[in-house]
C-alpha cells in the first residue's frame, strides 16, 4: 500500500514546491525544458514501449530535434521503471544516440485518497559526451470535475566532462478538459530559468484489445521570451500492454 502523507503535506507540500521554484538562485538551463508531463500513478504488471519527439523552431538559430525511444514496465503496484535512448537529429543528418537514461517512479499514495495524488520520479541521465545528470521531481494531480490538473516539479543536478557542475530547476503545469476517453484537450505551461512557453496539447487513447492500449498526444509551446525557442512541437505514442 502506498505510504500516506501527513495531514499538513497533503495540504500544503503542492503550493510550497511551486513558490520554491521562485525562490531558487538564478542558474541556467542547459537542456530542453518542454517535455513529458508525468502523472503519478503506478498500474500493477503494466509494460509499455514509448517513443517521443521534440522539434525546436528558431528564427535565431537551427532548428533542432530530438527523439525518445523507451521501454518501462511496474516493478510493483507502486513503483514503476523505464530506460530510454535519446537521439538528436540536425537537418538531412540522421538520428544518433547521445543520451541513456533511466527512471524510476513511485505512487506515493492511493488514488482519491487525498485531494491531490502524489508521486515522486528519480532520473539517472548519461550523455555520450561524458556529461552526466540526475533528477528528482515531485508529482501532483488533482482532479476538479471534469478538469484534470498535474504539476511536476524537477530539481536538477548536472556534471561530467565539458560542462560546469551546477544546480537547476523547472517546472512542468497541465490543465486536462475529459472530453472522452478518445479526445482531450490540455493547456500546459513549462518555466526554466532560460526558457518560458505555454501552448495546447490534445491527447487521447485507444483501446486495442483486452489490456493493451495506445495513447498519444500531439502539443505546440510557443516562446514567452527572447530567450526560448520560437515555437516546439512535442508528439507521443505509447503502446500499454
Amino acid at each position: 500500500m502506498p505510504r500516506r502523507l501527513p495531514y499538513w503535506d497533503k495540504r500544503y507540500l503542492f503550493f510550497l514546491c511551486l513558490f520554491s521554484v521562485f525562490l531558487m538562485p538564478p542558474v541556467l538551463a542547459d537542456g530542453t525544458v518542454v517535455s513529458k508531463i508525468y502523472h503519478p500513478y503506478v498500474q500493477a504488471l503494466e509494460k509499455e514501449i514509448e517513443v517521443r519527439s521534440i522539434y525546436e523552431r528558431d528564427d535565431d538559430r537551427n532548428d533542432q530535434q530530438k527523439y525518445k525511444l523507451a521501454y518501462g514496465q511496474s516493478i510493483s503496484d507502486t513503483w514503476f521503471g523505464e530506460f530510454y535512448l535519446i537521439g538528436s537529429k540536425d537537418g538531412g543528418d540522421a538520428v544518433e544516440i547521445e543520451t541513456y537514461e533511466a527512471e524510476l517512479k513511485w505512487q506515493m499514495t492511493e488514488q482519491g485518497e487525498y485531494s491531490a495524488d502524489w508521486g515522486l520520479l528519480f532520473e539517472l541521465e548519461k550523455e555520450e559526451s561524458g556529461g552526466w545528470e540526475v533528477a528528482s521531481s515531485i508529482l501532483v494531480e488533482r482532479e476538479l470535475g471534469r478538469f484534470v490538473g498535474t504539476a511536476n516539479l524537477a530539481f536538477i543536478y548536472e556534471w561530467g566532462d565539458g560542462i560546469e557542475d551546477e544546480l537547476e530547476s523547472k517546472l512542468a503545469l497541465q490543465m486536462r478538459y475529459r472530453h472522452s476517453p478518445h479526445f482531450e484537450p490540455a493547456l500546459e505551461i513549462f518555466t526554466g530559468e532560460d526558457y518560458k512557453g505555454i501552448g495546447p496539447l490534445i491527447m487521447g487513447r485507444e483501446m486495442l484489445s483486452q489490456g493493451k492500449k495506445l495513447r498519444w498526444e500531439l502539443g505546440a509551446i510557443f516562446a514567452l521570451n527572447s530567450d526560448s525557442p520560437d515555437l516546439t512541437i512535442k508528439t507521443a505514442f505509447e503502446y500499454e500492454f
